[in-house]
């Protein structure tokens, strides 16, 4: 099994040598992440320019899809992971420090997520526990309730696929904000709470409501919709149906860029944490998945989440250098016999979907050996 057999202080060695080679992000870094930013927010404007013209209007969804799919993956997501945070002269809007703080969310990331809960979870649990099960996104012990269940497996699949139209709200919105509100309760010395509340009438639902819920339901089907009523009421209607639409197709597009990474039977999970740096580096492979990588366009319509392996080596990474390093990667896995997995996203959403509803299992891997 090549978890047993990797040379972990070698592995350790080798990619930290990769990591010596690696560029201090530059100005043309921070200029490939504003062209891809442009790229989504021509999205939004020809999607929202054409929306009116009938309800339900299916290509102005997919524009605007792309463009809140783009504001996520490919802007939110290297910027919260401070990869722009050493570019000399950069703007404090496009660093962790400044990024969708305070009343700079309403325009850089008016979302279902709350930011700064999406930072503790993704940034730092997922991250930094890939894989065990303090990962809160560890997807076959999030969804025990229906590979345990008695559905038959058809209806399984069924309520897969109705979760991906809705897994925004239903599901990251309020497990992130739970993630933050224990980590200040655990601070306060307070017990922690492993329970989602939506209801807007307690405490921590209400939380939910006021900062996840509420902005950005007033926002993307209430104000967008409004500023069309001048031309009518059927055009202000067809906006707000569009923008529906607009958001299944986020969560659709979403789920098939985020869910796959991890999730499938040739994926492991572990049940201890990492005890070495060389350990660490090989659960970030052994743990996560690519898809099909090359140009700006292909990466783009990915969200950059293609490059999953390299992104988890080094989380902090701007865009444009996972291109880059990405064949070095590779030598390394070959130097010791570890695979690296990439395939096409579509197999994997089937691979994944079948780990879901109870067909398959992620691996376990075994106990590290004490002398590598």
């Amino acid at each position: 099994m090549p978890y047993l057999s990797v040379d972990r202080q070698q592995l350790a060695n080798d990619i930290d040598e990769l990591k010596k080679k690696i560029n201090t992000p530059s100005q043309e870094d921070f200029q490939h992440l504003l062209k891809v930013e442009r790229w989504g927010r021509l999205c939004a404007l020809v999607g929202y320019l054409t929306a009116w013209i009938i309800p339900f209007n299916p290509l102005s969804a997919l524009l605007i899809s792309t463009a809140n799919m783009t504001r996520w993956a490919n802007v939110t997501h290297p910027v919260l992971h401070g990869a722009y945070d050493k570019v000399p002269n950069i703007p404090k809007r496009y660093t962790s420090k400044g990024y969708a703080k305070g009343c700079r969310r309403l325009f850089d990331w008016l979302d279902w997520i709350h930011p700064e809960a999406w930072d503790v979870e993704h940034n730092n649990l997922h991250h930094y526990r890939l894989g065990e099960d303090e990962d809160p996104d560890l997807i076959e012990r999030n969804m025990k309730w229906l590979r345990e269940s008695k559905i038959p497996m058809a209806i399984r699949y069924l309520l897969v696929i109705s979760f991906t139209t809705i897994w925004k709200v239903v599901y990251y919105a309020p497990t992130t904000l739970r993630i933050l509100r224990n980590i200040k309760r655990k601070k306060a010395g307070l017990p922690e709470s492993h329970k989602t509340a939506r209801n807007p009438f307690t405490k921590d639902g209400a939380a939910l409501w006021l900062n996840c819920y509420l902005p950005y339901v007033l926002f993307r089907f209430v104000l967008a919709p409004m500023l069309f009523l001048p031309f009518g009421t059927d055009i202000a209607m067809n906006v707000l149906l569009t923008s529906i639409l607009a958001e299944a197709f986020t969560n659709i597009h979403s789920f098939i860029m985020i869910v796959p990474n991890h999730s499938a039977e040739d994926i492991y999970r572990f049940d201890h944490p990492a005890t070495s740096k060389g350990e660490f580096y090989l659960r970030q492979i052994i743990g996560s998945v690519n898809y099909t990588s090359g140009s700006d366009l292909v990466d783009f319509s990915h969200g950059w989440l293609n490059y999953q392996i390299e992104h988890h080596l080094f989380p902090a990474l701007p865009l444009r250098q996972y291109q880059q390093i990405s064949p070095d990667i590779k030598l390394i896995c070959d130097k010791h016999h570890i695979p690296y997995l990439q395939e096409n996203v579509f197999k994997r959403v089937r691979m994944s979907a079948d780990l879901m509803v109870g067909k398959t299992n992620l691996r376990v891997a075994g106990a590290a050996p004490t002398l590598s």
